[in-house]
């Protein structure tokens, strides 16, 4: 799930390159110094490469090999750096940015890159037929919110203005200090109007796609993989050493693992749990972690008896020894959550509740709330969405059986049914996952603001709610975990493999890579 939005179903591919139309590209062998070509594991199948309608994280892998925003994702963290925009200033009140496009940019089809065709992107993403799912990222805009429902039909009230050809400006509702790292996300990279204008929905297939980013679109084998060359166009491409790069698809962690051993693949996106102790002692120059901005969490449907009481789902939270599930169910080096917003969002540590695992007093909260030692308690039904979560909530099941007397059963759903049901509120206690797309802690406290979209536990505190609107974050945050209408249990880690060979390789704790500067060196003699 990411960011309030899936990152599920994985779609059936070739298992060990089985399948003859990919041998051959699955069996070559590794490239030579005159024809680098980097092979990396895809583990979902796009549904499309447009930015605006993209949701996946692996998506915008190969999106952000086929475009450029006006400014990029900072692999180290921080601020953002420059994109097609070679700076931006703000105006006195933080309300009014001004970008300034590098000149000569081009799109791969070699047409000028202008500030119109940015403009016209953006109003694509926000018009209401798009029906972008990240629209959103959009709303720090002056009117955006209104143009995207359709209450508002004249672009030129939004916010967004051409001032000349390599000039636009950008007017925000209210100062918002994290707006740099909004426009540095995906779904704000621009695509070719002419392009889109003369293809429609097809636009993104390789006979007709255009971009403005390092690599431009080669192939698209559905199920099998996506094949993107270098951008003779790109306005950076002395620093583009590959020649081509190959998302392979792979339908499971243990496919992509043998493939990565069999020299089949550079890049991985995981790594077996089972295997990572092992390549940590005796392969640890290929096994790499990065700490996500990803909060896993339980989700308290707070309409349905008896979790609307604060007692029973503060007893069975405290019940979690979080560091132990991490240790010896997880086993990926997860980080045990004691707050819900994860270190990648930066705020101060004053959230943090101390006596998260406190079963002696979990056991006094359920007494009191009418359920000693569990009797009476009612049967309730813990859902997610992938067989891989199993050992998890067999655990959490465990541990509620043991140290509180109560039972929970434990159903999984596809991940589209599983969000579904926490969008209408069908379900008891969920598992489910906060991975925001940009570091903006109180958008990501504002899921839980009283009707908020994504206030999956349908939880109402008026005093949370003024706590966000006054932006009193570590309040909130103090808040949101000592009524506990959700229970955070760790912070996600991406594990993943790659082969020494591969050199300069980038990536952010919000699933975004970079491809600039990445190299294949040549084998070890």
């Amino acid at each position: 799930m990411r960011r309030s939005t899936t990152r599920s179903g994985a779609l059936r591919l070739l298992a060990a390159c089985a399948l003859a139309t990919i041998v051959g590209a699955c069996s070559r062998p590794p490239s030579t110094a005159a024809e680098k070509t980097l092979r990396v594991s895809q583990r979902n199948e796009p549904a499309d490469l447009d930015p605006a309608t993209a949701s996946l994280p692996d998506e915008f892998f190969v999106i952000r090999a086929l475009g450029e925003g006006l400014l990029l994702p900072n692999p180290a963290g921080g601020e953002p750096l420059a994109g097609i925009a070679e700076r931006f200033d703000v105006s006195p009140d933080g309300l009014v940015y001004t970008f300034h496009l590098r000149a000569d940019l081009k799109w791969s089809n070699g047409e000028p890159l202008t500030a119109s065709d940015v403009i016209a992107s953006f109003q694509r993403a926000l018009a209401p037929a798009t029906a972008a799912p990240k629209v959103h990222l959009f709303f720090p805009v002056k009117n955006a919110r209104a143009y995207s429902s359709g209450a508002l039909a004249d672009f030129s009230e939004v916010g967004f203005r051409v001032v000349d050809a390599r000039t636009l400006a950008i007017a925000l509702e209210r100062p918002l200090s994290p707006f740099s790292h909004y426009v540095a996300s995906g779904p704000w990279i621009p695509v070719n109007p002419r392009v889109v204008a003369a293809h429609g929905r097809t636009w993104t297939q390789p006979a007709h796609h255009v971009g403005n980013g390092s690599f431009v679109l080669a192939e698209w084998s559905p199920q099998q993989r996506i094949v993107v060359r270098k951008n003779p166009h790109y306005r950076n491409a002395a620093h583009v050493p590959l020649a081509k790069i190959e998302f392979l698809r792979f339908d499971s962690t243990d496919t992509e693992e043998r493939a990565f051993r069999a020299g089949q693949i550079d890049v991985t996106v995981d790594v077996p749990k089972t295997k990572i102790a092992a390549y940590a002692r005796e392969h640890p120059a290929e096994l790499h972690r990065l700490a996500l901005a990803e909060t896993r969490y339980l989700s308290f449907n707070t309409t349905r008896a008896p979790l609307g009481d604060a007692r029973v789902r503060r007893a069975l939270s405290l019940a979690l020894d979080r560091a132990k599930l991490v240790e010896r169910v997880l086993l990926g080096g997860q980080i045990p959550a004691k707050r819900f917003l994860s270190p990648a969002m930066t705020l101060t540590a004053a959230a943090e509740d101390a006596s998260n695992h406190d079963p002696e007093l979990a056991r006094r909260l359920l007494a009191d709330a009418g359920f000693a030692g569990g009797r009476d308690f009612p049967s309730l039904e813990l859902t997610a969405w992938s067989p891989s979560q199993l050992p998890l909530l067999e655990a959490i099941q465990a541990t509620w059986r043991a140290e509180l007397g109560v039972e929970v059963r434990i159903a999984l759903h596809e991940a589209k049914v599983h969000l579904a049901a926490l969008s209408r509120g069908d379900y008891d206690l969920a598992f489910i996952t906060s991975l925001p797309d940009v570091p903006d802690a109180a958008a990501s406290l504002a899921e839980f603001v009283s009707d908020a979209a994504g206030n999956y536990p349908r939880w109402r505190s008026a005093e949370f709610d003024a706590l966000v609107a006054a932006g009193d974050l570590a309040a909130a945050e103090a808040r949101l975990v000592k009524q506990a209408p959700v229970a955070p249990l760790y912070f996600n880690v991406q594990n993943w493999l790659m082969s020494p060979r591969v050199r300069g390789w980038k990536q952010d704790a919000f699933w975004n890579r970079a491809y600039v500067d990445v190299d294949l060196v040549a084998p070890a003699p």
